[in-house]
């Protein structure tokens, strides 16, 4: 079938250059339509379930909450496993499906369980599930903010805008006086003309907003003056909810016309609300205002937004799960340039975070490395080759592939990254036709020289045909060998899967669109473009190349067994250094930007934890490599990341490096100095990250940190005792840093006890007294004011001064049930209830139903590998735990311990199936092996090349290895075939190792200097994104340069002592001279 394909592409040659171009062409349609993103998404598909219910403290919503929906997602279809984290007021369930399971099924499931869950929850609470985003999803953050002070401009004669007397005056006509409600109006700016806006933007899933103040507007009663009229809390919102509605009756007719009914008695403004009447008292109206003083107030909020140390409000826009992140980006981007015009005057947006700007300076990476490794295979095969037109057809095969590839891509909705572009080689993918192009042009050189003339039309085909089949065993063979290694990768499931999986399928798709082009392009280019005189001579390089090699391979064939030992002593070497690098799942990515987390005590509130970040936010805005910085503190509005109030995530965006003071200083040497700086700050406890990759750790583990040790246990103390062993024996070892124990504990409690015996005296229920200071305190909602599309909720509660004084709060008035006579009368809820402080749990996480603490901690100037081992000796050693208590190693480390264990059950049976690909090829199982040992002997150069380099051991590494061994294969298997093939035609074994050797020198240096020199640029990139390419092609290099000189000295040595020649050679072929063109001469 070959041998029909290769006559095709040869005879049809015009049609097969039309069949390639117009496949270049859909691959060029195709790169309009391929995603492209910094890394691949390693979110695991997961659905999380959030629940609010303020007024339950965390051990309450661990039973009342947490549970019962833990207990309704077991037995889902998919669910692989359920983490949940309870804090005051709060419930997050995050359940994790299988992989292969459709998001949008799952959902499903779920809000069928949840609907069932429902009955079973506290009255008033909904869970409800987060938006359908990955930890990607976070592709673009504005701030909304006024102008500062100084570049306020002052509108005229009454304009909206700022007032000569420091007001504020919206568009609406509203006056803002206060400060609070200035803040309050970012915040309305934010959900209600921003918000709409973006939401409609195509692939964004929902918008995430954080500080400012949602505006309400307050009722807020004297409780002195209710306790004179004896009158609740809950008659002022009842009073509310009965004179806030609009009541339609249909229509009537009159005269011929029809009119439509309708009472109307929305409440619209705030003097309406003051005028509501909530009770009469010998025949005078009681009014709001007699009781109560009405004012726009502020929700109780669960998070805040500050950038540059001055407080704003922070938007989010969320990417759907599956989109282009660089066209939703860019699409939002486009959408707020068209908000901007409409704001209001004075308010300003400016964009924080676009995902564009990294997924473009990765781009440029990849784009750069892909193109200047294409521009040294090009000259090295100029240089070689010694034909300017046989370096251009092979040189041609490199973007036609490309593009081939770029449509395989499409078609398998892979995302163009860093990670699935990071293992393309084009010296790899011309391999192929280096081999049949420098064997054609032997072969028509041979064949003119033969006949001494130049060669008519079909006897040139004819050659090219003859000399490409020659080689397209070979190189079928090595192109087979070298997918095989891939495919390892693709056996890869969870973290490691989504990483590797999309590099594998790339390359297999990259190396059989090359397969395919060697088979067809390649010929019919050679017939087109390779006419008249070909001369092929060696060039200086080639000559003086031989010139080397001759001595010491005859050396080799000599002596052989003296150039094996060599080899076994370097093999044994690289083994003993291999056992000295480290191990680590990935090399970090260099974001260009720091993320760090701030954590203060429990008891910090949320107002007392923005005012210490503000403080952080200035000392960082100082430091001038630093173009701005913001954070969030608290819970946002969609909480897929919930906080507590005491802590608040950073974001420290950097100038280009080149902006920089000094452009020689490290992001590592930066970050200690702003580590030094924050330092100085009392309260805070600080650990330092990366904002992609904060939030990877996030989803992932449901920790932050690279290494997560959990422990399992039923109670708090022996939990916590043993997590602060654990800690302690963390912080005793090299490369532990930010090592943290979780806060489950310390969240300060007022604790209002009912006195049970004392309410019943009075008459009065345990719930009657909670409703009062459920709404006195905690505030009840008593309908909403509608302002256009814009609806603001009317809450009654106490005054700020009142809620924050202890004493004020015991003086409460608890109104009484009716007496005999109907008058009803109140106590003091100091009467019937004891306050007092005490401290709860912060917060209770949860793995599968089982309470956990966790210590989380960075690795940084050490492998992760390495530090885990120590760590779990030493905690072995040292930690005693009681009973039915245990620990188990998360994170970062999971996912290498998950790889690892999968590479040692593949490898293995991949390197098998090699094996029986190369005795398919030689026919023997013996040459088989001898080529196999191209291998390991590949292996030695990759470890010392990583080991001079000092990089660890990480799975883009093992992924140069995997690599490395199909390339060493590839070399050995054409050198082989052709030994063989000269001592079949009856050459003596001595005499065909060597001129097998020789003329093969020539291939086989090409192939391996292509193929390494193509990673070149990658190994010694400095780009965003290039810390991932270069342990892959450090090793690929080393290993080249290392198996190259195996394949060319010990291969020789091991055929000469240990290759068979069958003795029916000599006798069938005593001294048949083959055709010149189809013999290769030294």
């Amino acid at each position: 079938m070959i041998s029909r394909i290769l006559d095709f592409s040869v005879h049809q040659r015009w049609l097969v250059l039309l069949l390639s171009l117009l496949a270049a062409g859909f691959g060029g349609y195709a790169v309009t339509k391929l995603p492209i993103d910094a890394v691949p998404d390693i979110t695991n598909n997961q659905v999380q379930i959030n629940t609010v219910a303020p007024s339950l403290s965390p051990v309450d919503i661990e039973k009342q909450v947490t549970y019962p929906v833990e207990t309704a997602l077991a037995g889902i279809k998919g669910l692989e496993y359920t983490r949940s984290l309870s804090r005051n007021g709060f419930s997050q369930v995050t359940a994790v499906f299988a992989e292969k399971l459709d998001i949008y099924f799952a959902r499903q499931q779920v809000a069928e369980r949840l609907a069932q869950v429902k009955q079973d929850l506290p009255p008033g609470t909904e869970p409800s599930m987060g938006p359908i985003s990955t930890g990607l999803g976070e592709i673009y953050m504005w701030s909304v903010h006024y102008a500062k002070p100084g570049e306020r401009k002052v509108s005229e004669g009454g304009k909206p805008g700022w007032q000569p007397d420091g007001s504020y005056l919206t568009p609406e006509g509203q006056r803002l006086r206060t400060e609070l409600e200035q803040t309050a109006y970012l915040r309305t700016v934010q959900d209600w003309i921003i918000r709409p806006q973006i939401k409609t933007v195509p692939g964004v899933a929902g918008i995430d907003g954080i500080g400012g103040f949602e505006k309400q507007y307050h009722v807020q009663p004297n409780p002195t003056k209710l306790a004179a009229l004896d009158l609740s809390f809950g008659d002022v919102a009842r009073a509310l909810e009965a004179n806030n509605a609009n009541q339609g009756a249909r229509y009537l007719e009159d005269n011929g016309e029809g009119y439509v009914v309708r009472a109307a008695g929305r409440l619209e403004s705030m003097e309406e609300i003051s005028d509501v009447v909530v009770a009469t008292r010998s025949g005078v109206p009681i009014r709001i205002r007699d009781i109560a003083e009405v004012r726009i107030g502020r929700d109780l909020r669960t998070g805040s937004g500050s950038e540059n140390g001055q407080e704003v409000v922070i938007g989010t826009a969320l990417m759907l799960i599956g989109e282009n992140s660089r066209t939703v980006a860019a699409a939002v981007d486009a959408r707020m340039n068209q908000i901007r015009a409409s704001l209001p005057p004075g308010v300003e947006v400016q964009t924080i975070l676009d995902r564009t700007r990294l997924v473009e300076a990765t781009v440029k990476t990849v784009v750069k490395n892909l193109s200047e490794g294409a521009a040294l295979v090009i000259i090295i095969l100029f240089l070689l080759l010694g034909n300017i037109r046989a370096a251009i057809i092979t040189a041609l095969v490199i973007p036609v592939a490309m593009l081939m590839t770029l449509t395989g891509m499409v078609e398998a909705k892979i995302s163009a990254n860093l990670m699935s572009l990071g293992a393309l080689d084009f010296g790899l993918i011309v391999d192929g036709a280096v081999i049949i192009t420098e064997n054609a042009l032997r072969h028509l050189a041979e064949r003119q020289h033969e006949l001494g003339r130049g060669l008519d039309t079909e006897e040139r085909l004819q050659t090219v045909r003859a000399s490409a089949e020659e080689m397209i065993k070979p190189s079928l063979y090595g192109q087979a060998i070298i997918i095989l290694v891939y495919v390892p990768l693709l056996t890869f499931t969870g973290v490691e899967g989504k990483m590797f999986e999309p590099m594998a399928l790339t390359v297999i798709i990259a190396l059989a669109a090359a397969f395919v082009l060697s088979l067809t392009f390649v010929p019919a280019l050679i017939a087109i473009a390779i006419t008249g005189k070909v001369t092929e001579k060696d060039n200086l390089i080639i000559r003086s190349l031989k010139a080397t090699y001759r001595p010491v391979l005859a050396a080799a064939v000599r002596a052989p067994l003296v150039f094996i030992g060599c080899s076994l002593l370097l093999l044994v070497g690289a083994g003993v250094l291999f056992t000295r690098l480290g191990t680590e799942f990935i090399p970090q990515l260099d974001e260009k930007s720091i993320a760090l987390n701030a954590t203060r005590i429990p008891s910090t509130s949320l107002t007392q934890s923005q005012s210490m970040q503000l403080k952080v936010e200035q000392v960082i805005a100082n430091f001038p490599q630093v173009a701005y910085v913001f954070s969030k503190t608290g819970t946002a509005e969609v909480a897929s990341d919930p906080m507590p109030p005491n802590s608040s995530d950073t974001f420290v965006i950097l100038k280009p490096q080149a902006e920089w003071p000094d452009p020689y200083l490290s992001k590592a040497g930066l970050q200690e100095q702003i580590e030094g700086a924050v330092g100085k700050l009392a309260g805070n406890v600080y650990e330092f990250s990366q904002p992609i990759q904060l939030r990877f750790n996030e989803l992932l583990a449901g920790t932050r940190g690279d290494l997560a040790v959990k422990v399992f246990g039923e109670e708090f103390e022996p939990m916590l005792k043993a997590a602060n062993q654990v800690a302690g024996v963390l912080r005793g070892i090299d490369g532990a840093e930010d090592v943290k124990v979780e806060q489950t504990a310390g969240l300060p409690f007022l604790e209002i006890k009912i006195d049970k015996a004392e309410a019943a005296r009075y008459g009065l229920s345990t719930s009657a007294i909670q409703e009062v200071i459920g709404a006195a305190i905690g505030g009840r909602d008593a309908g909403v004011v509608f302002e256009g599309d814009r609806r603001f909720p009317i809450v009654v509660r106490l005054t700020d001064t009142v809620r924050e004084d202890r004493e004020a709060l015991e003086n409460i008035p608890v109104p009484l049930p009716p007496g005999v006579n109907g008058r009803a009368s109140s106590v003091l809820l100091k009467q019937v209830a004891r306050f007092s402080v005490t401290e709860g749990p912060n917060q209770i996480s949860r793995e599968n139903g089982k309470r956990r603490v966790v210590v989380t901690a960075n690795v940084r100037g050490r492998d992760i590998g390495s530090l885990v081992a120590e760590a779990q000796a030493k905690v072995g050693s040292q930690v005693q735990l009681p009973p039915g208590y245990y620990v188990t190693w998360g994170g970062q480390f999971e996912n290498l311990a998950s790889a690892k264990r999968r590479l040692m059950v593949v490898v293995p049976v991949c390197f098998f199936l090699i094996f029986l690909l190369l005795y398919s090829a030689l026919g023997s199982p013996r040459d088989a092996l001898l080529v196999f040992s191209a291998v390991p002997l590949a292996l030695t150069g990759g470890i010392a090349a990583l080991w001079l380099r000092g990089m660890p051991v990480s799975v883009p590494a093992a992924v140069g290895f995997i690599a490395l061994s199909g390339v060493a294969v590839l070399n050995g298997l054409v050198m082989l075939t052709f030994i063989k093939q000269l001592v079949a035609e009856g050459r003596p074994k001595r005499e065909a190792i060597l001129e097998g050797a020789m003329t093969r020198l020539r291939p086989v240096a090409m192939t391996a200097l292509v193929a390494s020199l193509g990673f070149v640029p990658m190994a010694i990139a400095t780009e965003t994104g290039a810390e991932i390419q270069r342990p892959l092609a450090t090793v690929v290099i080393g290993g080249l340069i290392s198996a190259t000189l195996l394949t060319l000295i010990v291969l020789p040595a091991l055929y000469a002592r240990f290759g068979k020649v069958p003795l029916a050679n000599a006798a069938d072929h005593p001294a048949k001279p083959m055709p010149r063109h189809l013999k290769a001469a030294e």
